[in-house]
């Protein structure tokens, strides 16, 4: 006889509410089954499970939140700290005794320790038939390891939870608190049907960094790997990792125009579609102008771009371009030119690819501009995985069609000694290089394409200056050997140079 599979996307979902972490899991938890979420104290286990609560009660199900450890006021005081109320949530608050207020009005309380866990289990098994909710979270279920004492015991007080709530048609959280450098709950890991961790980072400089990571979740694919997320008033935003296979397009090929004629003459006639541009040079070189005149120019254009600067203020930047006559200003007033101003230290390698993303999807940014890679730098956990999420953006962007240009400021002004401070130059389609050089008692600028990947280019090195008319790209220098070094060799008259600056 034919057998009938059910393929993962037809098995009944129970969704978190967090859109990013749904995505993680394909749809949300599969129903009718119990997880376990473990982190550190303050990594976002609670918040994570008044989302999950709150959805159920936004779709009409009913609830059903255990605590052992928080007073139902605690619980109450951080659903408000992001705007929350829980009204129609029902609460198990085993903290409190029957008893709590005596005549005194003296409050007593007493520890999850001194409280049989024969009578506990009953409590939460009658509350679960009494209320019949189909979403329960139960945080912190460290308190029941404690009341076991022992692993046998603990192992049969989770089968019997397991068993108990697939009956009642539950899907379950247990959220239990992690410790540092010590191993996982093996015994709850084993006999659930999914487990997560929360990862709390305090980097040397900064604000703290959350990661989350599905280990294991039966039955369904899930993404795995560690997702940036973040906690601000509202709730929990994750950002899942990016994966650029599952964004490619078939799209057609195109020539773009930098705005400047003569530097598209140097790029072949300009850059393709969705490839990327890498400038770089010293401080000060243009980098940032040049990648500004290819933004201006796509919304000139009507189309849409998206600068994203790390290195200095939106005002400095939108100022430097009015007065250049890139009129940065119109465009971003009309709307077909966005500047954000990321910072370094506040912003997660996923946040950021996030924020990228949106300004594509949604505001269909034809240009994307990176102004500089020194700061996408700063925003890593560890310099070793710039390139790896580097490739995977700069891909994802590629499948989109975008043109991608980053600035990659290099250490040094003249000489030899010009270097970048990481080397990306092979991740980009094309290379653009800027160079000062000293020539009759004036420091000028060199421009020449290294590379370019997707077809021919000029090889020639000419004089870019910057003026109040925006960039003036001269003449062949023709006299000169060693520009590229920043201590050429002029082999020709005064005369020739000049008259190359003015063309």
């Amino acid at each position: 006889m034919p057998t009938h599979s059910l393929k993962p996307t037809d098995i009944e979902r129970t969704a978190t509410g967090i859109p990013g972490f749904d995505e993680i899991l394909g749809g949300g938890f599969p129903a009718r089954h119990m997880y376990l979420i473990e982190g550190e104290a303050g990594a976002g286990k609670t918040t994570l499970g008044l989302h999950f609560i709150l959805e159920g009660r936004r779709k009409g199900e009913n609830t059903l939140w255990i605590t052992l450890s928080e007073t139902e006021r605690e619980l109450q005081d951080t659903a408000r700290s992001h705007g929350w109320l829980l009204d129609g949530v029902e609460i198990l608050n085993l903290v409190v005794s029957d008893d709590m207020f005596k005549a005194e009005g003296q409050y007593s309380f007493f520890s999850p320790a001194d409280v049989e866990l024969n009578e506990t289990t009953k409590s939460i098994l009658q509350a679960i038939e009494r209320h019949k909710p189909t979403r329960v979270v139960f945080d912190p279920f460290s308190d029941i390891k404690l009341l076991a004492r022992d692993a046998l015991r603990y192992r049969r007080q989770v089968l019997t939870f397991r068993e108990f709530l697939a009956v009642q048609g539950c899907t379950a959280i247990l959220m239990q608190e992690a410790t540092r450098g010590q191993p996982g709950d093996i015994q709850a890991e084993a006999l659930v049907h999914g487990y997560m961790t929360l990862h709390l980072d305090a980097p040397d400089y900064g604000g703290q960094r959350r990661r989350l990571r599905v280990h294991k979740m039966r039955g369904i694919p899930f993404r795995d790997g560690f997702h940036d997320f973040s906690i601000k008033t509202g709730g929990i935003d994750v950002y899942p990792r990016l994966v650029a296979a599952e964004h490619l397009e078939d799209l057609p090929d195109e020539l773009v125009s930098s705005g400047v004629p003569a530097l598209n003459d140097l790029l072949g006639g300009g850059i393709d579609r969705g490839t990327s541009l890498l400038i770089m040079g010293p401080a000060g070189v243009g980098k940032s102008t040049l990648a500004t005149s290819f933004a201006t120019a796509a919304a000139a254009r009507g189309e849409k771009a998206a600068i994203f600067i790390f290195d200095e203020t939106v005002r400095a930047f939108r100022t430097r371009g009015n007065k250049l006559g890139l009129n940065v200003s119109r465009y971003q007033d009309e709307g077909s030119l966005s500047i954000r101003r990321i910072e370094a230290a506040e912003f997660s390698p996923g946040q950021f690819a996030h924020l990228l993303m949106d300004r594509v999807e949604k505001e269909k940014a034809n240009v994307v501009v990176i102004d500089s890679l020194s700061g996408y730098l700063s925003a890593m956990p560890e310099e070793r995985f710039l390139t790896t999420h580097l490739h995977e953006l700069l891909t994802y962007l590629s499948h989109k069609n975008v043109v991608t240009i980053l600035t990659l400021p290099q250490h040094g002004v003249v000489g030899e000694s010009v270097v970048a401070p990481v080397d990306v130059s092979y991740l980009a389609d094309d290379v653009l290089l800027l160079r000062y050089f000293e020539a009759f008692g004036a420091v000028r600028r060199a421009i020449s394409v290294v590379k370019k990947r997707t077809g021919p280019h000029q090889v020639h090195i000419r004089e870019m200056s910057i003026g109040q008319s925006g960039i003036d790209i001269g003449e062949q220098l023709m006299e000169f050997q060693g520009v590229l070094t920043g201590r050429p060799e002029f082999i020709g008259k005064a005369a020739e140079l000049s008259s190359n600056i003015s063309k």
